[in-house]
């Protein structure tokens, strides 16, 4: 298949940018159209309705746009507005041709935007860049492979090399490849986790001994509260939205703690039903919580001290005593601290009213069962450790943990990011892993920690990485600090890209770099052994069966289980312990492997193969037990960080658009906050703007203020006066990126800290788009 005619680049000009009034509900017959139209266009009728209703089906393909969790029963259409798209972008029929290649120099495409790159089509046959050359050029999978492993033997030091994970990738591949870095030596492994919730599985850990959800699917129709905190569900995880609506059908309450009014949080209307196409949809929030940015752990904090107090008033009514004398370890330290807690701080740290705050610790102390829900408007502050133990805290006061109904449930972004990380996509696994990964391959595994993703860019610009090879991903893009890893990836020997779509980070590249195209999720994968499986962890560590549906856009693709073992193969032959060509012939024998070496996949082939799938055991969930040092959950102590904004500066935080996945831009708009044409905006409340004597509409550069005094700026901004908590404003990412330095990360789980920077804005030029109407997304619409 031949690539359609080319298109135009996008004009990201925002000037250009079209606004409207943000919306105040998600989904319906909108959500229908945005799935379908596009579906349609790309990839015709019969191609998507095949491909569409084998989605999230228990003999169909799982997801690759996110990790929330599957129902047991599931509908036809059981499938979201983002998932269609995620879906239309990989199973494209356009793919790029040969000459494309000779007709583009690398140059001329880094003058591209992300959208134009990603709009080419598939990528269908192995390209090379050669040292000193300005263009990609074909290459032979052998010589591909002969190159790679060229590079890989000749390095001084195993530790030279780098092997990045894309959450996408499915366990069997994420389980050989590690195999793959660990058997050459170094345990550089940095993948999308560093990037989100790496601070959820830090705190977690150190509070209930594992950092992965405490729920199941069911548990939200069970639960009396559900707090759902940092996250946008409406565009990030838009199936949870029906989850929501099951629980508030159920009787639950539900609010929402974010600085941004979104409209996926107010209100849903459920295209599955009568009332979600022609009536008012659900109504979602029961209290809407705009908080400061960075202000989420001082709020769970001050509402501990309310549960406190309310047992001291009603002793023995209020704190779960049975369960905390069991399980629980650190709570009169805990009650010490929370009792000199400064009303005055929490209301300055939050931005919120007294009156908010004991709503809510009302509403937290009627229920008997409550989750707490959050992605990565927590986890990417630089307390964000403390943030989310102050959340398990909370839980952990009136025994929400282990019993159905209630738990801690961060929500994963990436389809496996959770299952890449179980399979031991990490820089730092534990010493027993290690020990059966020895065990059961005769190998001697390397013990030092290696390299997370911020480290890595910074072992790249220090000249310690020879050859980096990227299982998906778009790394330059993701990271932050923009220049940092950009001037890094260029001082790279060797860049291997693992990709099904062409992106920014097959662009930035040193000496040399290859290019090789994958088989999608979404594509049959037929080997020796006949047509292969492979599967994947949801939120709720279930694992999930993923099969291919139709036949791969080009005979030349490999499955990315192909290309990790020839790989291996390349660099160790074909003599030693580990048998990479059995591998790829079948995939039982991985799963035979990863059941010998990881804890709770006991006949994972038999399960898989009959029943699709199973839920991994979960010791707090299923037995309220707790790998601890204590062998009890932690009640901690933290202290929390108050950023000061000075007069004239702002609170940024970064954030997706509606039609993005991470960094695939699938359009320029952002339907449900009104934005079209740019993504080029800096949403402000209209209060901020007249204090900074600005106007709605006005083009600015944003400029960061770290203590570095280095001038971090994006040019060219148009502000758009937006229902935000005062004081705070947001971008979208990757936009956003280049305003934070690459040493500002997270305390503890060093992901990039790219929630509540400092930032000021300063004119361009007075520009107005014409008049725009007032929001509507105002409190007394929720």
């Amino acid at each position: 298949m031949s690539a359609k005619a080319p298109i135009e680049d996008i004009n990201e000009d925002a000037t250009e940018m079209v606004v409207g009034d943000p919306k105040t509900w998600a989904a319906g017959v909108p959500g229908v159209t945005h799935s379908m139209g596009p579906a349609f266009l790309e990839m015709g009728i019969g191609r998507s309705l095949k491909l569409l209703t084998d989605m999230n089906q228990k003999d169909g393909f799982d997801c690759m746009s996110c990790a929330w969790a599957d129902p047991d029963h599931r509908k036809t259409f059981e499938f979201c507005e983002n998932g269609a798209k995620a879906v239309t972008w990989e199973a494209t029929p356009v793919a790029i041709p040969t000459a494309f290649w000779s007709g583009h120099s690398i140059s001329s495409l880094l003058e591209k935007s992300e959208y134009w790159l990603g709009m080419q089509g598939r990528l269908t046959e192995p390209v090379y860049k050669p040292k000193g050359k300005d263009n990609y050029e074909p290459i032979s999978w052998d010589d591909a492979f002969t190159l790679i492993g060229d590079r890989l033997k000749a390095l001084d030091s195993a530790n030279e090399a780098t092997f990045h994970t894309s959450g996408r990738t499915a366990n069997e591949t994420a389980f050989i490849y590690q195999l793959l870095a660990r058997s050459l030596g170094t345990n550089n492994l940095p993948d999308c986790s560093n990037m989100c919730h790496e601070s959820t599985g830090l705190a977690m850990g150190e509070a209930i001994g594992i950092g992965k959800n405490t729920v199941a699917y069911k548990d939200f129709a069970q639960a009396d509260l559900i707090i759902v905190m940092g996250q946008n569900p409406g565009t990030n995880h838009p199936r949870m939205l029906t989850a929501l609506e099951e629980a508030k059908e159920a009787g639950a309450d539900i609010v929402a703690v974010n600085p941004l009014l979104e409209a996926g949080l107010i209100r849903y209307k459920n295209p599955q039903k009568v009332k979600g196409i022609i009536g008012h949809g659900t109504g979602l929030a029961d209290q809407y919580v705009q908080i400061r940015a960075g202000g989420d752990g001082w709020l769970m904090k001050a509402i501990s001290k309310r549960v406190f107090e309310a047992e001291t008033a009603h002793p023995g009514t209020v704190l779960d005593h049975e369960f905390i004398e069991e399980h629980c370890a650190g709570l009169e330290e805990f009650k010490a601290h929370v009792a000199t807690l400064d009303h005055d701080s929490v209301l300055r740290a939050t931005g919120l009213t007294t009156e908010e705050i004991d709503e809510l610790a009302a509403r937290y102390m009627k229920a008997d069962k409550v989750i707490i829900t959050w992605a990565m408007g927590l986890t990417q502050h630089k307390d964000a450790v403390a943030i989310i133990k102050e959340i398990m805290n909370l839980l952990l006061l009136r025994g929400n943990i282990g019993k159905p109904g209630a738990g801690a449930s961060p929500i994963r972004g990436h389809s496996n990011v959770q299952g890449d990380r179980t399979m031991g996509i990490w820089e730092q696994m534990p010493p027993a892993f290690l020990d059966a990964l020895q065990q059961e391959f005769h190998f001697d595994p390397p013990r030092e920690n290696g390299f997370d993703t911020v480290q890595s860019v910074e072992a790249m610009l220090a000249g310690k990485t020879k050859v980096w090879i990227a299982m998906g991903g778009n790394l330059v893009s993701a990271v932050s600090d923009t220049a940092a890893a950009e001037a890094g990836f260029r001082s790279v020997g060797l860049n291997v890209q693992i990709s099904t779509k062409l992106n920014r980070n097959h662009l930035t590249v040193g000496d040399e770099a290859l290019i090789l195209p994958t088989m999608g999720r979404t594509e049959i994968d037929i080997q020796a052994g006949g047509p292969q499986m492979l599967s994947v962890e949801d939120s709720v560590c279930a694992i999930h069966a993923t099969r291919g549906k139709i036949k791969p856009i080009s005979d030349k693709l490999l499955s990315e289980v192909s290309i990790v073992t020839r790989i291996a193969r390349q660099v160790f032959g074909d003599d030693g312990p580990i048998n990479w060509a059995g591998f790829e012939e079948n995939y039982d024998t991985i799963r035979d492997h990863i059941e010998h070496v990881i804890g709770g996949f006991d006949n994972f082939n038999e399960r898989l193969h009959r029943d699709n799938g199973f839920i991994l055991p979960h010791g707090p969930r299923d037995s309220r037990t707790f790998n601890t040092p204590t062998g009890k959950a932690m009640i901690t102590v933290n202290e929390l960080e108050y950023i000061e904004c000075p007069t004239g500066r702002l609170l940024l935080q970064s954030m997706r658009a509606h039609d993005q996945f991470n960094t695939t831009i699938y359009s320029l708009d952002d339907r449900y906050r009104g934005i079209k044409k740019s993504r080029k905006v800096i949403f402000v409340h209209p209060d901020d703007l007249s204090m900074l004597g600005m106007e709605d509409g006005q083009i600015v550069d944003v400029h960061s203020e770290f203590t570095d005094n280095v001038d971090r700026v994006v040019r060219n901004f148009r502000v758009v006066a937006f229902p935000t908590s005062r004081g705070c404003a947001a971008t979208y990412f990757p936009e956003g990126n280049p305003l934070v330095p690459l040493g500002s990360t997270a305390d503890g789980s060093n992901t990039p800290a790219s929630k509540a920077v400092v930032v000021r804005l300063e004119p361009v030029e007075t520009y107005r788009a014409g008049s725009r109407r007032a929001p509507e997304g105002t409190l007394a619409g929720v």
